[in-house]
């Protein structure tokens, strides 16, 4: 039951309050930690990269998960109220809903203003591409792709491995997509990046699919086409070079009936509607009501666990 107790502290926290200052973030932690092993990686073997890749993801895992799983082990024997508190303390950085929320409401605002310029300054905290050069269009459609993808990485995935295995299992899960965020891509870090992307890929793969199925349902309650969101999340999700990104991508695509489009890379959906900023207060509330449904989820899961522990 103290399970639940955390989960419904972390969500008001962050409903409440947002990110934690920067200044004691884990994942900005996390970050440093990597930067700074990042600067021994081997530069010319392949095998030794990929060795030292897997080396940083049981080091770093153990830095940030071995100190919240003893803390809480000792809480959890000396003070029920502590446990919870700090739990939920440490439980809320690993996901992030309003900050994404909020930031994706600011792009909106500023895309319906034409103040592309500000648009294009403000989405490094939603896509890593260069957006310097994108149209109206192209923002529209960069926003609502990270609001999609978002709702596995930021939050359902996060959560599910919280249900699976506590806090540290949600903050284990944010070192590994940390580090296939930072190193996990091609190129410099063709092989050093290797072993944490791959490791990403299968802890998303069940949440990337679940993600996808609520962008459906989601569909259905806010009056969207559910029916093209699911046949366009079975046709196109394989069309992203990530074998877990297509599919809550695509769910969206389809449930809002436009076309997202990374040039060169991917193109989801038919392009039926325009993408005007109105496509992302529309994205906005999808990722809303998906959450919402996770949430309610995650709770009954959690009750169901404590009745038959009972």
């Amino acid at each position: 039951m103290e399970g639940l107790f955390i989960l419904l502290l972390a969500l008001v926290l962050d409903v409440l309050l947002g990110e934690p200052p920067r200044a004691i973030h884990p994942v900005v932690w996390m970050g440093k930690v990597i930067s700074f092993l990042e600067r021994f990686a081997p530069a010319q073997n392949m095998r030794a990269q990929l060795v030292y890749g897997g080396g940083m993801v049981l080091l770093t895992g153990c830095v940030f998960t071995s100190p919240v799983y003893f803390l809480l082990l000792y809480l959890n024997k000396v003070s029920l109220i502590a446990y919870i508190v700090i739990g939920a303390l440490l439980l809320k950085p690993t996901f992030a809903f309003r900050e994404l929320w909020q930031t994706a409401l600011e792009i909106r605002v500023l895309l319906a203003g034409d103040n592309l310029e500000k648009a294009r300054a403000k989405m490094p905290s939603l896509v890593s591409r260069d957006t310097q050069s994108l149209g109206k269009p192209e923002l529209v459609s960069a926003t609502v792709e990270s609001v999609a993808e978002n709702v596995a990485d930021s939050f359902v995935a996060p959560l599910f491995y919280f249900l699976l295995f506590g806090v540290p299992g949600a903050m284990t899960y944010r070192v590994v997509n940390t580090l296939d965020a930072m190193i996990g891509y091609h190129g410099k870090y063709e092989y050093l990046g290797r072993f944490p992307a791959k490791l990403d890929d299968i802890l998303n793969f069940i949440p990337a699919r679940i993600s996808g199925l609520l962008l459906v349902i989601a569909a259905s309650l806010c009056h969207k086409d559910s029916r093209s969101a699911w046949q366009t999340m079975l046709r196109d999700h394989g069309e992203t070079e990530s074998p877990n990104a297509g599919w809550s991508m695509s769910a969206m695509a389809g449930a809002l009936k436009v076309r997202l489009e990374k040039a060169g890379y991917y193109s989801l959906g038919d392009a039926n509607n325009p993408l005007s900023p109105q496509v992302i207060t529309c994205g906005i509330k999808l990722m809303g009501v998906s959450a919402l449904l996770w949430v309610l989820l995650c709770l009954a899961m959690e009750v169901t666990h404590f009745a038959f522990s009972i």
